[in-house]
């Protein structure tokens, strides 16, 4: 599968014209770039869009989003708002050992008597969720010392004059395959869940040696 990745540059005009006000915005103005591709089966079944992104924020003079998908996006939004810069991914890039990432995760795991999605609340119960997730069911695995929890907030927003609480935890470490095929799933798909709300993306950089495993004497 052939994947892109992009940077979507929004200046303070294009953000006060397009109303940038939270993460429901911001999932409309991501999603406005790509031509809607499933049919209306896939629609009904919730099929994944094959869009990642999140908002790295910015400054007084704009903000960043970063973006992967199966198919590129538009230049810019409705041919006049903002700026996409836009990267076929190479196969090769996928085929390394261990990487140094970052992600922006949203940690819930369900209750088995309720059934319902219950947040993982605190930096160490957040660790140990991903680690287990990581090792499970993503195709890869992570040293806990070497995790760092950073930046935990819960956001809230409207969508369809329904209101929505997320949690959200910035993650970033180092990671080794252990599972080829769904690391690469992993990485095209997003991990956990509210992908769609700017959360999953797996931002990688490949690494020689990975600090985990150095073993200097």
């Amino acid at each position: 599968m052939q994947l892109f990745a992009s940077v979507l540059h929004l200046d303070r005009k294009a953000i006060k014209a397009l109303k940038v006000k939270d993460t429901y915005s911001l999932h409309r103005v991501v999603y406005s770039l790509f031509e809607d591709i499933r049919d209306s089966e896939e629609k009904g079944a919730s099929t994944r869009s094959g869009i990642q992104w999140v908002d790295k924020g910015g400054d007084a003079y704009g903000r960043q989003i970063l973006m992967l998908s199966n198919r590129r996006p538009k230049a810019a939004i409705d041919g006049a708002h903002g700026e996409v810069i836009c990267k076929p991914v190479p196969e090769a890039f996928l085929s390394h050992g261990k990487y140094r990432f970052e992600v922006l995760i949203n940690p819930v795991r369900r209750d088995n008597k309720t059934r319902k999605l219950m947040p993982a609340k605190g930096r160490e119960a957040i660790a140990d969720w991903f680690a287990a997730r990581a090792e499970n069911s993503w195709g890869f695995s992570v040293s806990k010392p070497q995790l760092q929890v950073g930046n935990i907030r819960v956001l809230q927003f409207e969508k369809a004059e329904h209101s929505v609480t997320l949690q959200q935890a910035k993650l970033n470490g180092y990671l080794i395959v252990t599972d080829t095929d769904a690391f690469s799933q992993s990485v095209a798909k997003g991990i956990g869940r509210a992908r769609s709300f700017g959360c999953g993306l797996l931002q990688i950089v490949p690494v020689r040696e990975s600090p985990l495993l150095s073993t200097k004497i």
